[in-house]
């Protein structure tokens, strides 16, 4: 959740990259093929490559539209957990899953504990989700946290949405510790930026590679939530009071206190403009910060999770006004963040800068087993896999409308690769919840 770049940010980012690169290539290199085009699983949300989003946009679309009471149809949450490998482990995303997940099979505990978290919400996959948090439990670090994948060093953003995930399926996460005794909680607090220093209240992704601690939107989201004990969807109690930075009382602060301070930095940061910026993306010609409308839609559900929806009005208004094309060019992820933002906040998800986020976000896969504002569109629902009678199958519910995808929501790596054998080139991996700013 590091720097969450919209799909237009990162093709631009491309374009200039490529021009650059063009540019000092030698004139008899031919441009390489382009990659074929990706084949859409017809329970998947969105039309855009699943490779490093899949598992990720499908649970956010499914947690976002239920708290909208609509049902995703029952082929999507098929797809869903056949996703899950044996071990309860998900992949960002899984091409063939007749074929049993292997040592080659990249394992991320960002797209498992989303999974965990909209299977739960669904209600009636418990199967699936405990397997999940046996799995999670496996692969903590010895601090306490989680990396992005297994044996990686724990970042805020992993750590934050495993907690999210563990409190969701009725665990104690401060009570979840690892070899070394440690909680989530104690991994979490060494992320928190102390007050009075700069970006004071924040958190940073991780340490950087002088150990230092730089603030950072996207990561402060996540550590709010997390310090909280809330997942993905997470409203709070009206304001009684501004947010405030406060100092450690005793050796180190508590998961609440850094969940308070980043809540405060965000107020801060939100205040200025209405929303968080992008730094300047490699090879841009102008150094001016982007809006960064998905860090944005973050950051007010964080604020209103821990009591501060005054201070997100604001970036909500901005978000009404500014996020449309956004979240068309996003699709199912971005889409879920909106709606997520608007329920925190008490808007409307329906009428939210004069769309219906929840109509975008149904449209962009199978048509739902049950939407109660719009029955006539909804499939019948299918039977749970327990049921014997086959009627009612939502298997060939699939919607002729499908909005484009960029798995918005999902922590990206943009890697730049030279390759020898043809001169000069490059590969865009846009993996944005796993790139630092």
């Amino acid at each position: 959740m590091t720097v969450r770049r919209s799909a237009l940010a990162l093709a631009a980012s491309a374009a200039a990259l490529a021009t650059a690169l063009a540019s000092a290539a030698p004139a008899a290199v031919a441009a390489p093929s382009p990659s074929p085009k990706p084949v859409i699983p017809s329970g998947l949300y969105g039309t855009k490559d699943p490779a490093y989003d899949g598992v990720w946009r499908q649970s956010l679309s499914f947690l976002a539209q239920l708290t909208q009471k609509v049902r995703p149809a029952e082929k999507s949450v098929e797809w869903l957990l056949g996703q899950q490998c044996d071990s309860g482990a998900f992949p960002s995303y899984r091409p063939d899953p007749a074929e049993a997940c292997g040592t080659q099979t990249m394992l991320d505990t960002n797209a498992t504990a989303a999974a965990v978290q909209a299977l739960d919400a669904l209600g009636d996959r418990q199967e699936a989700v405990e397997k999940s948090v046996v799995w999670l439990k496996t692969v903590q670090n010895a601090d306490g946290g989680w990396g992005y994948n297994p044996g990686s060093p724990s970042d805020t953003n992993s750590t934050a949405i495993v907690i999210g995930a563990l409190a969701g399926a009725g665990e104690a996460p401060g009570e979840v510790r690892s070899t070394a005794g440690k909680s989530p909680y104690d991994a979490l607090v060494t992320f928190s930026i102390p007050c009075g220093q700069p970006g004071g209240g924040a958190f940073a992704y991780q340490p950087d590679k002088k150990g230092k601690l730089v603030a950072n939107g996207d990561a402060t989201a996540a550590g709010v939530l997390g310090g909280l004990g809330k997942g993905l969807v997470a409203a709070g109690p009206e304001p009684v009071r501004a947010p405030a930075c406060e100092k450690a009382k005793g050796a180190a602060l508590s998961p609440d206190q850094s969940a308070r301070n980043g809540a405060f930095y965000l107020a801060g940061a939100l205040a200025r403009t209405g929303h968080l910026d992008l730094p300047p993306m490699p090879g841009a010609e102008s150094t001016k910060p982007l809006p960064d409308v998905g860090n944005t839609a973050d950051a007010v559900v964080a604020l209103a999770g821990a009591g501060h929806k005054d201070a997100a009005e604001g970036a909500i208004d901005w978000l009404e006004k500014n996020a449309a094309p956004w979240a068309k060019e996003g699709g199912p992820a971005a889409y879920a963040q909106l709606i997520l933002a608007a329920r925190a906040t008490g808007a409307d998800p329906r009428a939210f800068g004069g769309i219906d986020l929840v109509h975008h976000l149904n449209a962009t896969g199978p048509a739902p087993a049950v939407d109660p504002l719009n029955p006539d569109t909804s499939a019948s629902p299918s039977p749970s896999p327990s049921a014997t009678d086959s009627s009612g199958s939502a298997e060939s519910s699939d919607t002729s409308e499908k909005d484009d995808d960029g798995g918005v929501g999902v922590w990206w790596i943009v890697g730049v690769f030279f390759v020898a054998s043809v001169g000069v080139g490059f590969l865009l991996s846009s993996r944005k919840r796993n790139q630092q700013s």
